[in-house]
Formats: structure tokens, C-alpha cells, sequence
């Protein structure tokens, strides 16, 4: 009887977890389904290639590639001291390297406004003729702040996931510190360098807060994929609005394709 029962709630349990799971994808499904099909095609098509969508997706593409790189040549160097080597402080160091990850998007943002506007770093940028508040560096600039944290965290979890005791043969065979880095850790983290610069890239093209704050929104100038699609929402030009969506929606997608099954996200994180 006893066993009956076990079996019993065994499978009601499991039904009810297939029944939440499929009503939860069922939901997304029509959501972005919706998105997608509510425009008129033609309208769509007409909106997606219109001068202003183009501009956006060139400028989101630019930007968003610059930063990344950006934040690889950072994030690299970054994340094996903290994975590798012990030092005062090394642990409020991660901290608040990490702080920016919890932080929303628009307290970033005003953040990035003061420190590269009225403050005094900011005023003497301005005095030597370096102008970063609402232009496309800020765009860069923004997205370089918000994003390195995470690709930090992501390359620190692989540096540490390497065996020490390949550095140390490479040591032993007469290695640099340098040449160990380059020639034994960064290959061996190959994998999660693609899958973090492919995740960062994405977040990078989908930053909305603290490129509003700090590039402004000023159409055909700081105008990427977001911007866009807040600034003709404002307007109620829903079907530029929604090619900009669209376009996002799809650069998402391919996205998690590349993180899932190419890169292998399971054994990265």
C-alpha cells in the first residue's frame, strides 16, 4: 500500500511539473509570437529597412563589437590575477568589480553621467576638449561599464576551473609568467572566453538604461536597437518599435543558440 502511494504522488508530482513547465513555455511562446506577428508584414519589412532602423543597427553593431573587445582586454588580465594570485584586499577587489552586475541599469547610468559630467574628472575631460556625455563614445562607454563585470566573473570561473599543475609544468620548462598565461591557461579557457564575448556582445546590443542616461537619445546620433525602440514607442510609431524588437528579439536567440549548443553553457557555468 505503501509503495502504491509512493508511486501515487511520484507521478502526480511529476505531471504537475510537466503541466507548469509546458503552460510556462506555452506562454512565452505567444508572447514573442505575438510581438512578431502583429505588424502587417509588409509594414514590417518596409519598417526594418527604413533609414532610421539601419542607422540604429549599424550603430548597435559598432558599438556594441568596440565595447566587447573592450571588455576582453580588460576582463582577461582581470580575472586571472583574481583567480590566480592572493592579495590584500583581493576580495573587496571582486566585490566591487561584481558591484555594477546587481546594480539597475539607470542607477549605472547616472553614475557614468556625473563622473564623465559635472564632477571634477568630468569638467577636466571637457577643459582639454574631450567631450564623452551624449555622444557615441558614451554608448561604448556605458556598455563597456555594465558588461565587463559579468565576462569578468565568467573568465574568473574558467581560469579557475584550470588545473595549477599545468601552469607549474610549464614553469618548470622554463614558461614566463606571460608565456604560461598565454600558451597554457587562456587556450584551456577557449570556451568560455567565445561563450562569454558571444553573452557580453548580446548584452551589449540590448543596453537600454545606462546608455539612455549617459549617451542620451537623440535620433540618427546615439539611436541604437533600444534607444529606437523606446524613442518610436514615445511616439507611437509601433511599427518601428517593433522591427527594432524584432531585430533584438532574433540577435537573442541566436545568441542563446551559440551559448547552448555550441559553446556548451552547461559545462561553463
Amino acid at each position: 500500500m505503501k509503495d502504491l502511494f509512493r508511486a501515487y504522488s511520484g507521478s502526480w508530482f511529476k505531471g504537475f511539473l510537466i503541466l507548469l513547465s509546458g503552460t510556462l513555455i506555452l506562454f512565452f511562446c505567444l508572447v514573442f509570437a505575438g510581438l512578431i506577428l502583429w505588424p502587417d508584414p509588409h509594414s514590417l519589412i518596409q519598417a526594418l529597412t527604413s533609414e532610421e532602423i539601419l542607422f540604429a543597427i549599424w550603430l548597435s553593431l559598432t558599438t556594441s563589437l568596440v565595447s566587447t573587445g573592450i571588455c576582453a582586454i580588460v576582463a582577461l588580465p582581470v580575472a586571472y590575477a583574481l583567480s590566480r594570485y592572493r592579495f590584500f584586499s583581493s576580495g573587496l577587489m571582486g566585490l566591487i568589480i561584481s558591484l555594477p552586475l546587481s546594480l539597475p541599469p539607470l542607477v549605472a547610468g547616472i553614475a557614468l553621467l556625473i563622473f564623465f559630467g559635472p564632477s571634477v574628472f568630468g569638467t577636466f575631460l571637457q577643459d582639454i576638449g574631450i567631450d564623452i556625455v551624449y555622444t557615441t563614445t558614451a554608448i561604448i562607454v556605458a556598455q563597456f561599464f555594465v558588461n565587463v563585470p559579468y565576462l569578468i566573473r565568467v573568465m574568473r570561473s574558467a581560469f579557475d576551473s584550470v588545473n595549477p599543475r599545468y601552469e607549474h609544468v610549464a614553469r618548470t620548462l622554463g614558461a614566463s609568467e606571460s608565456g604560461v598565461f598565454f600558451q597554457v591557461s587562456l587556450p584551456m579557457s577557449r570556451q568560455a572566453l567565445l561563450a562569454g564575448l558571444t553573452i557580453t556582445w548580446s548584452k551589449a546590443m540590448g543596453e537600454f538604461g545606462a546608455v539612455l542616461l549617459l549617451a542620451g537619445a537623440t535620433r540618427m546620433k546615439t539611436e541604437t536597437l533600444p534607444i529606437a525602440l523606446y524613442l518610436n514607442i514615445a511616439t507611437g510609431d509601433l511599427d518601428l518599435a517593433i522591427a527594432s524588437a524584432t531585430i533584438l528579439l532574433v540577435i537573442s536567440v541566436v545568441t542563446l543558440l551559440i551559448f547552448e549548443h555550441w559553446f556548451g553553457t552547461r559545462r561553463i557555468i
